[in-house]
């Protein structure tokens, strides 16, 4: 029997389980010299990293992403900073993907569409710095063509507001705790993965069918 769920449960439910409620220790910086032969890095900044990596993870040539802290100065983050704000750092993501099978033109695409990039210092129900809307580009090539696509999209009229994503060179990026890894895919029945995570899933879905894992329903390659 399927439940039912009120205004009042959903809001209940995202206030118990949103990302900045969860707490953590202890993180090491990426060393990506060891991501995987032929792959090249993407590092994305669009609110709680649970939803981020869960869209992440079902693009066709994504070879690995993970959870982490990215953008402030603070050497060994933990959660528990990031999310108080004691941190000058993002929630983010760090991808290691197969040009061959998805370009980082289409990673920007899908990443603009699946958050709202005119939020500033926020996303659904999470607010802070923490959660801001950010790509930190690895080379001339990646930032020009982010600048392109965020003036493309300015140009378009999508948004009645400003886009205030942050566009920095990457510098350094701290792997998250253990259990925010994969947590989309081991902590289905949370409140916060079933009502923010799986929309921001199914949007990505639904825009980018094509670029679909065989293995999440997708035709695949």
């Amino acid at each position: 029997m399927k439940l039912r769920y009120s205004v009042f449960t959903i809001l209940l439910s995202l206030t118990m389980f949103a990302c900045s409620q969860a707490l953590g220790q202890g993180t090491d910086e990426v060393d990506n010299s060891k991501r995987p032969a032929g792959t090249e890095i993407a590092t994305f900044a669009g609110g709680c990293f649970w939803c981020t990596e869960a869209v992440f993870e079902r693009v066709i040539g994504v070879k690995d992403v993970f959870s982490g802290y990215t953008g402030g100065p603070q050497e060994h983050p933990t959660y528990r900073q990031v999310s108080y704000g004691d941190t000058d750092h993002a929630e983010g993501i760090q991808i290691y993907y197969d040009p061959k099978l998805v370009t980082y033109k289409e990673l920007v695409e899908i990443f603009f569409a699946t958050h709202d990039p005119t939020q500033l210092n926020r996303q659904g129900p999470d607010r802070g710095r923490q959660y801001r809307s950010a790509v930190y580009y690895h080379n001339a090539e990646q930032k020009k063509i982010v600048a392109d696509h965020m003036t493309k999209l300015t140009k378009s009229g999508k948004y009645s507001k400003d886009i205030v994503t942050e566009l920095t060179a990457y510098d350094k990026f701290w792997v998250a705790e253990k259990y925010h890894q994969n947590y989309y895919e081991l902590n289905p029945g949370n409140g916060y993965v079933i009502n923010v995570a799986v929309p921001k899933v199914k949007k990505f879905k639904k825009y980018f069918p094509e670029k679909l894992k065989p293995e999440y329903g997708g035709g695949g390659h």
